[in-house]
This record gives C-alpha cells, sequence and structure tokens, in this order.
C-alpha cells in the first residue's frame, strides 16, 4: 500500500471515529415534545382529575382538555448529538437551549421542584377564578412563604404566618405590603400584625436596604384562599402554571347543570389569575400537537402565543383568542350552540 493511500485510510478512520465519539458525546440542549393531555372534566386512572366537596356537582360530557409538553435532557441527563439531530428534523418537536428551562443557577431538582409549585399555586388561583365568575364569594389572605436567612425578617415570621396589617395599612395584597415596606428608609422599624395558630401577635422589624437601596425585611409572601367548600385536583406528575385556565374550566363544568361542551373535544392552555386573566405558556406548537392528537378540534390559545401559533396550526384544529377566563366561556358557548363568532387567532 503506497504511503499516499495508508495516509488516506487513516485520515478516514480517524475521521469517522470524531464523528461517532462527538455524535454520543452529551450536548447543551434540551428536546421538547408533545406531552399527555388529560381530560379535567375525566379521570386519571380511575380517580377524577377535579373532585369537590360540600357544594352541589353535575355531571359533565365532552373534553376540556389541559395540554402538556415532555422534554428530554438537562442537567446530568444531556441528550446526544444523533437525538438533537433527530429533533432539529422532526417539526413536531423543539430542539432549545438547556439554560432556557433549567437556569444555570438551578439543578434539575430545583426546577422540579419550582414547577411543583407553580402548579400547586396554579390550582388555587384557578379554583378562585371559577368562582369569581360564578360569583360564589370566598376569602384571600396573604401569607408567609418563606423567611431568608440573615435579613430581618429571620427568626421573627414563621412560613404560614397571616400578615393582617402593614404599619396599620390592611395587607390587601403583597404590592401593599411591599409598597408600605418600600416607604421606609432602610433601618427604619416596620410594624406588622400577623395571625398565628389563630392568635394575632404584633412583630417590630427593622428593615435592612436591598441591592438597588429599597427597605426590605426578608420574607416572600404568597396568596391563601378560603374556599367554602374543597376543591382537589389529580394531574399526576404535571407541574408547571400552564394549565390554570382549563382547571377553571373544569371546576365551573362541574358546578354548573348542563354540559359545557355540548360534548365536543375542546383543548386549551393558559395560565390564570385569581382575577381570570389569561396569560402566555411555553411550548405552544408542541401542546397544539398534543391536543389534536387527542382527537381536539377546537384549542383554547392565549391571546399572547397566538402570533407564535398560527405559524404552525394542525390540521384540523381551530384556535381561539382568549384573554381572560370570561373570554373563553364564552368561546365556549359559541362552540356548543354554533351560534355567534368566536375570536380567532388567524383573524389577529
Amino acid at each position: 500500500m503506497s504511503r499516499r493511500a495508508l495516509t488516506l485510510m487513516v485520515a478516514g478512520f480517524l475521521t469517522l471515529l470524531f464523528g461517532v465519539v462527538g455524535a454520543v458525546l452529551p450536548v447543551p440542549y434540551v428536546v421538547l415534545s408533545p406531552g399527555p393531555t388529560e381530560n379535567t372534566i375525566g379521570d386519571i386512572k380511575g380517580k377524577p382529575v377535579i373532585s369537590i366537596e360540600g357544594h352541589e356537582t353535575y355531571p359533565a360530557s365532552g373534553m376540556l382538555s389541559l395540554v402538556t409538553v415532555a422534554y428530554q435532557g438537562g442537567p446530568g441527563n444531556r441528550i446526544d448529538l444523533f437525538s438533537a439531530l433527530r429533533g432539529w428534523v422532526d417539526p413536531t418537536v423543539a430542539v432549545v437551549p438547556e439554560e432556557t428551562i433549567f437556569p444555570p443557577t438551578s439543578t434539575a431538582e430545583e426546577v422540579e421542584q419550582r414547577n411543583t409549585q407553580e402548579m400547586t399555586n396554579s390550582q388555587d388561583d384557578a379554583t378562585a377564578a371559577a368562582l369569581s365568575e360564578l360569583k360564589i364569594p370566598y376569602t384571600a389572605v396573604v401569607s408567609v412563604a418563606s423567611v431568608q436567612k440573615g435579613l430581618p425578617a429571620d427568626g421573627k415570621f414563621k412560613s404560614g404566618d397571616e400578615i393582617v396589617s402593614v404599619n396599620g395599612v390592611r395587607a390587601v395584597d403583597r404590592e401593599t405590603i411591599s409598597a408600605t415596606v418600600r416607604k421606609q428608609k432602610p433601618g427604619q422599624t416596620v410594624t406588622f400584625v400577623v395571625k398565628r395558630g389563630g392568635q394575632s401577635t404584633t412583630l417590630a422589624i427593622p428593615t435592612a436596604a436591598d441591592t438597588d437601596g429599597t427597605s426590605i425585611v426578608g420574607i416572600t409572601m404568597q396568596i391563601k384562599y378560603r374556599f367554602p367548600f374543597k376543591v382537589k385536583i389529580n394531574v399526576g406528575d404535571v407541574g408547571g402554571p400552564s394549565a390554570g385556565m382549563m382547571f377553571s374550566l373544569g371546576i365551573m363544568d362541574k358546578l354548573t347543570p348542563g354540559s359545557m361542551t355540548g360534548g365536543q373535544a375542546i383543548a386549551g392552555t393558559g395560565t390564570i389569575t385569581a382575577e381570570g386573566e389569561v396569560g402566555p405558556i411555553g411550548g405552544i406548537q408542541q401542546k397544539m400537537v398534543g391536543a389534536r392528537r387527542s382527537g381536539a378540534t377546537v384549542f383554547l390559545t392565549p391571546a399572547a402565543n397566538c402570533a407564535e401559533a398560527v405559524k404552525a396550526i394542525p390540521d384540523g384544529l381551530k384556535l381561539i383568542k382568549v384573554k381572560t377566563l370570561h373570554d373563553a366561556v364564552q368561546a365556549i358557548d359559541v362552540v356548543r350552540t354554533g351560534s355567534g363568532t368566536a375570536p380567532s387567532c388567524s383573524a389577529g
């Protein structure tokens, strides 16, 4: 064998070897694909997705399905280059940089914990939004979610404390509390009245300077609701806040006579606030594919996601634009009755 032929053969072998090794090496990308769908007025493994105790409920038919996105990859479980390449040529999936799902400062476990907490908060907000739409009264209180170590609140506040007032100002929401604290100069004392174990307690907390110079005490807050009856939501391993709107619709359907959908298959997505505002979500393309695969013909789409959604509408799926829970209810009424027109994403 000539030297030239031997050189070419060795070079070819090394190129093949490096290519194979490179293809199986982990890469910092995540593959997003259509995840499972769950009918909020149906069952999961024989148990209702939404169960209500202490209030009359009614049979529901059809589908009000939440949709999810499955992911492959992430810290400690990175995909290889072949998996990424397959994803790039598959129009039903997306390949995104790892940091878009897992921030560099977060571990996979922390992301999972955050998703779980967001799901819990979403369920509470969904119940509040549904009851507000149905004009069923409930109460809301601001409570302490956590206390930051090393800041003035450390050792004085406890997780679960309900904040009644701050410097005599009624604690109607988190924004009011934060604004009242920020009005003080760093070092000044703020007086909190809290409920702990059913008893009122007064706490005098000195303020500290935040990184921007404003005053803080070192607590994170959350809204806790007291509903007149029990609403339990069972979704298994699903996390994140994006099913909020569909939870609200499922709760409403169970609390009102008749079938909201008229037996039709409707899916959707969107975060929800207690006031019924529908917010945007991620993975809209994969969620639409999942919805269509589950048999849905109508997809309730957050208005802020419409521009992205219309670029990849699966055949046979109609997109309806919603900004609020009330919009969604009206749109479903149009779908059920065939009377009127629901706002379409494609109509702008």
